[in-house]
């Protein structure tokens, strides 16, 4: 199988004025986004054997069971979602016009913008490329993908599934590495939608500024966790754990740092250190732990910990402290990156100055929940929060003095999967946001349309303002 060969720069262009120019000539109606939808669907859960061993195959290794769940479940239920809901997102809706344009009737009807640019990346390769297909394909668009091109066997398997499906002036699928996403950023969209990094989504949207071309930005940040002194410790850790160490942490929303009572971090720490024991063992050949992308993000994990021990911070790797030379040679090898902790590290270390994506966790210790409030505020506004106690006024405290994209509360990931939330960041984390009816919403002109009726007020207003009409206008201002 070719896993090299990219998309030539001059078809980009040509092929996305193909899908204008046939989403020009037939706009699809309820009948055609249902039957597209319901044959990706069918299409989709035959091939979700071969889609977990391409993602496994570009990770090096990834649990089976990570793969149905974060990319097989997630993309089935957006897309039962969808099948269940369109006609009812299809209809216009109702809008008041006032009395003032009495007997005048307005609604706002959701029509389908055009062709929609989706630029999706690798760590969840086939769920953050499939998703805002569902909801461009709902809203009546037609889809140009562009996949990362660090999971060149997923990119490959995205674009068989989606060539089975629809015609190549519907659905069609660019690969490539930075210098065909550059140029795909470029093309004059109706709509283009990014989720990666916000370095590189700054790039996008001024590569997309040229054309005005609406952006929405799925971005990342680093989200935390607050622990406040009333939670219980070990339920805590597990749902942290699962936040952090899920797809060996590169998850845009997955936990990034741990704000922690300073009189429990200790306790905190021995209750992660057995939650990791119960889940990988000994480590010595962890088959449900997933591996490092690829070299160069190993490389920038690593110097994260190296700086954090230059510094003198401690660092903790619970399950590799007894591995001999060859057991690190291998797992260094394999792109096997051990669950890290790293212990009140200062704002200006390299693991707190940037967004983690990998499996190195801070636990920063806080004397009292404004001191933790203060320290969130003090950074990017992050795509996730994740407040954790059973006293409501401590978590609305939370809620209030800071702002994120999303937030799941004595939980972690789960508004994620939450149909009807939307999903987004703010600022540096993210611009618009996906989901459900949401992301119907996005990759649709919601069109105001205000109908007047045969008599109305406005026929009278005309100079000259005298009479009735200067008495009416005068009322109206009132």
């Amino acid at each position: 199988m070719d896993i090299t060969a990219d998309t030539p720069l001059d078809e980009l262009a040509t092929t996305r004025d193909q899908l204008r120019t046939a989403w020009l000539a037939r706009k699809p109606g309820y009948d055609q986004r249902r039957a597209d939808l319901e044959r990706l669907r069918t299409a989709f859960r035959a091939r979700i054997g071969s889609m977990d061993e391409a993602i496994r195959a570009d990770f090096g290794h990834r649990s089976q069971h990570e793969n149905l769940l974060s990319e097989a479940m997630i993309v089935l239920a957006e897309m039962d979602h969808a099948i269940s809901h369109l006609r009812r997102w299809m209809r216009p809706r109702r809008a008041a016009v006032g009395w003032r344009f009495w007997p005048a009737r307005a609604q706002i009807r959701p029509e389908p913008v055009g062709v929609v640019g989706i630029l999706s990346p690798w760590n969840y390769p086939v769920n953050l490329a499939l998703v805002p297909v569902v909801s461009a394909i709902a809203a009546g668009n037609h889809v140009y993908l562009k996949p990362s091109e660090h999971t060149p066997r997923t990119a490959l398997w995205l674009r068989e599934l989606l060539s089975e499906v629809f015609p190549a002036d519907r659905v069609a699928v660019a690969l490539g590495g930075p210098e065909v996403g550059a140029a795909f950023a470029a093309l004059p969209f109706d709509h283009l939608l990014f989720t990666g990094s916000t370095a590189v989504g700054r790039k996008v949207m001024a590569a997309a500024a040229p054309n005005l071309t609406p952006v929405t930005l799925e971005l990342g940040g680093k989200a935390p966790a607050v622990v406040c002194p009333d939670f219980d410790l070990r339920k805590a850790a597990a749902r942290i754990a699962t936040g952090k160490w899920f797809n060996a942490g590169q998850t845009c929303i997955g936990v990034d740092y741990v704000l922690v009572d300073e009189a429990r971090r200790d306790a905190f720490v021995e209750a992660l250190r057995a939650e990791l024991t119960s889940r990988y063992g000994d480590f010595s050949a962890p088959h449900d732990y997933t591996r490092i992308i690829n070299d160069g993000q190993y490389a920038r994990l690593r110097g994260y910990v190296d700086d954090a021990r230059r510094r003198g911070i401690t660092v903790i790797e619970p399950l590799t402290g007894e591995a001999d030379a060859a057991a690190h040679t291998r797992m260094v090898q394999d792109r096997i990156f051990p669950p890290t902790l790293v212990l009140d590290p200062p704002a200006d270390a390299e693991v707190m100055r940037h967004e983690i994506f990998g499996p190195i966790l801070p636990v920063v210790s806080y004397r009292s929940l404004d001191e933790a409030v203060s320290r969130i505020r003090s950074m990017d506004r992050p795509l996730a929060l994740y407040p954790f106690s059973d006293d409501n006024r401590s978590v609305e405290k939370i809620l209030q003095g800071t702002l994120a994209g999303g937030v799941t509360v004595n939980d972690t990931l789960l508004h994620f999967g939450a149909h009807d939330l939307p999903f987004g960041g703010i600022g540096p984390s993210g611009i618009g946001a996906i989901h459900g009816r949401t992301g119907f919403d996005t990759f649709s002109k919601l069109l105001p349309v205000f109908r007047q009726r045969r008599m109305a007020g406005s026929d009278l207003l005309k100079p000259p303002y005298r009479g009735f009409v200067d008495r009416m206008v005068r009322l109206l201002a009132k």
